[in-house]
Parts: C-alpha cells; structure tokens; sequence
C-alpha cells in the first residue's frame, strides 16, 4: 500500500502544473460574448459559432444575438472539439473522446443554417482529433493522445502528431511536437490550432493561457518551436479571425464565454 501511494505521489508531481515560462509577448482581449461554449469557436466575417461537444450555435458577430443552432445525438457526436470556415462550409473535428479505442471524424455544416451536410470518417490509429484546417491544397490536423483520461496506451500525451493528408484523406506526411510543449501540456494534450496570418501555426493546449507557435521543420519529424504568448484563454479550441488579420478567437471555460482576443504579429 505505502508503495501505490508513494507511486501515485511521484505520479502526481510528475504532471504538476509547469512553472512559469517567459513570453514573448500578451494578447489583449477586446471583446466576450456570452456563448455557454465548451470546448471552443470557429468565426467568419459576420458570425462566430460557439462549439460545445454535440451542440454547436452560431452568433451574429456584431450583436452577440443567437442566429442557428445544431443539437446531435451525443452517442453519435460526443465530441466536437472545433470548426472553422472552409469555403462554403463550417468544418467541424469530431472524436469519441474520452472513449477508447480513438475514432476521429471531420464533420460538415451548412454556416448558416448549421444543417448537417456530410461526414469522413478517419477512423482508429492516430489519436483524437481535435482540429482540421484547409491550406496548400491539403488538409491539416492535430490528433491528441493523453496519458490518463481518454488516452489509449501505450500512445501518451508524447505521440500528438500533426498529419498533412492530401484531398482523399491519405496521409502524406506527419509531426511531432517539440520537447518544449510537450513538458507544458502533459498530462493532456493539444485542444486548438491554426495557421496564422504570418504563415506561422498556432497551438493551444487544455489548460494553460499559452498560445504556442511552431513551423514546418527545414529536416526532420519534429516541429520548431519558436515562442508562446501569453492569452486569456485558457487552451481549448481557437479560430484566426481572416477578416480581421491578427484577430484570434478562442474561450474560457470559468465562464463559458467567447473571447476575441488581438495578437501582437509584430514582435
């Protein structure tokens, strides 16, 4: 018995919060909008979406007011992390999380009825998707693994990988994180990301107000790591505004509230 508790303690300070780390520089949060989301926002030009597991409900951008809702069935979409606007459509990562085995799908809405247009789904292997992005005529998406709740032994928080699939979905190429996030989301994993106006791509995590910025390695299968900011948000699902370049959406789960928040892209 002494030796399970001894374990658990060392296990327990293991994943203890990470110790301050210096930034680079702050976002500043400009506007909030009382949205009940959970788990993350997608924004277009006149809406943002509130995003909460098997629900997700569009807001006029400029008043706040409900405009659509989408309510599935949660044995069918128990997990619909993010979505952001692709074109004509909002495009939505869905997992069974926490469930295991993962089984990841990418869902399509109408943006402004939020009627349900179609799904793919990815199936097992990889991890649990937690978004999907369109650019350089491919798809792009991050599958998280954990090492408790949710996780699939023996993948842990270490095997989140970025996977650029081509337009029927094959795998063309993946990446590792860098050592340097990894240390800060463990036990969990990446919740949000998305290529910024910079061309840079930004990562969240669960938990922490940090927003990490990594690029495409010049060799090699890990990503390079180049700074955090610090934001309000803490981690979760995160959407650029492509109407208002250097607008980042995210949330807050303390309040459930959608924050627009302004990222110095001149540092």
């Amino acid at each position: 018995m002494i030796a399970l508790l001894i374990a658990a303690a060392l296990g327990q300070a293991a994943h203890a919060a990470p110790p301050p780390i210096p930034l680079s520089g702050q976002a500043e949060t400009v506007r909030r909008y009382d949205a009940g989301a959970r788990q993350g926002v997608a924004v277009g030009p006149h809406d943002v979406y509130a995003v909460s597991n098997s629900t997700i409900v569009r807001l006029d951008k400029a008043t706040g007011e409900k405009r659509a809702e989408w309510s599935g069935d949660p044995a069918v979409y128990p997990h619909v992390n993010s979505c952001t606007l692709i074109q004509d459509e909002l495009v939505c990562a869905s997992s069974n999380y926490p469930a295991a085995p993962h089984v990841s799908t990418v869902e399509r809405f109408d943006p402004q009825t939020l009627a349900h247009r179609g799904s793919i789904s990815l199936g097992l292997g990889t991890g649990s998707i937690t978004w999907v992005e369109r650019r350089d005529g491919d798809w792009w998406a991050l599958f998280a693994n954990y090492d408790a709740r949710g996780g699939e032994p023996p993948r842990d928080h270490r095997h989140t990988t970025l996977v650029r699939f081509d337009d029927q979905w094959r795998r063309k190429e993946a990446w590792a994180l860098p050592t340097s996030i990894l240390e800060r989301i463990a036990p969990m994993s990446i919740s949000g990301g998305g290529w910024g106006p910079d061309g840079r791509l930004y990562l969240t995590g669960h938990d922490l107000p940090e927003l990490y910025v990594v690029a495409l390695p010049d060799g090699g299968g890990v990503l390079r790591y180049i700074e955090t900011i610090g934001i309000e948000a803490e981690g979760q699902a995160i959407d650029w505004d492509e109407s208002a370049p250097g607008m980042l959406y995210g949330i807050t789960r303390s309040s459930r509230e959608i924050l627009a928040m302004r990222v110095p892209l001149d540092r």
